[in-house]
């Protein structure tokens, strides 16, 4: 297998497999993935779950952790597919989808998207969709299941993890666009995140630990939400996101 390019990606952490076992066998079949995601733990863990090529048919040919090195290791390798995070520092995963839409729109060799976040964010999903990505699955994916999803976005077909499939159908369905939030356009990608799961009822540690971050970085974005939104305490944040059906 050939080394993966990857453009000085940012350490962080992340999560890998839980079995220890490869993704199922394909049969034959052969697929040239690029890995764009901001934490190299995640990306590691992605790689030794799915990357044994001979066993998943996968390739992780690059890697990458935010948009600029993504479109450059995009542009020079033209995988079949990306594993696009959607949280990117640069401008996020739908940046990353902007500047590459003439390799996407390619009749020969299209290069095709599928976001893998953490977020289930109607807004997230909606989101990529309309910047051109086949698909959306969330981190909690199985190693089997994300080779077959990884397939399946080769082969043109849409995949979504189950319930996020909804949110898709609801936002295309309808033809008025969706209203602009300026509270919410104050937000950081990632604020918006830690505004969510404190809008759950998750403490700052079950935060910290599910967006592999520390809990004072918890801390500091809770406080620049509250200041950006100019509200006291976590109750009233949980309030304004329930008012705005972001729970």
């Amino acid at each position: 297998m050939s080394e993966p390019t990857e453009a000085n990606a940012t350490a962080g952490a992340g999560q890998g497999s839980e079995s220890g076992e490869p993704a199922g066998s394909t049969a034959g079949r052969h697929v040239r993935v690029v890995l764009v995601d901001d934490h190299r733990m995640f990306r590691t863990g992605v790689q030794a779950e799915i990357g044994q090529t001979a066993q998943t048919g996968v390739e992780v040919i690059g890697e990458a952790a935010d948009v600029d090195q993504a479109v450059t290791v995009i542009t020079a390798t033209r995988p079949e597919v990306v594993l696009l995070d959607v949280h990117l520092p640069g401008g996020g995963g739908v940046e990353v989808l902007r500047r590459c839409a003439p390799l996407m729109a390619d009749t020969e060799q299209p290069v095709r998207f599928l976001a893998l976040s953490v977020s289930d964010a109607a807004e997230d999903v909606i989101g990529v969709i309309r910047g051109g990505a086949r698909g959306y699955v969330t981190k909690t994916i199985t190693g089997t299941d994300l080779v077959d999803s990884i397939f399946r976005v080769q082969e043109g077909d849409a995949v979504f993890s189950p319930r996020l499939a909804g949110f898709v159908l609801d936002a295309f369905a309808s033809t008025d666009a969706p209203p602009v939030d300026e509270d919410m356009d104050r937000l950081t990608q990632r604020e918006r995140e830690v505004l969510r799961l404190i809008a759950r009822g998750y403490a700052y540690k079950e935060i910290a630990k599910q967006l592999f971050i520390s809990v004072k970085t918890v801390e500091s974005h809770v406080s620049a939400v509250l200041r950006k939104l100019q509200l006291s305490n976590r109750h009233e944040l949980t309030r304004w996101a329930t008012a705005r059906r972001l729970v």
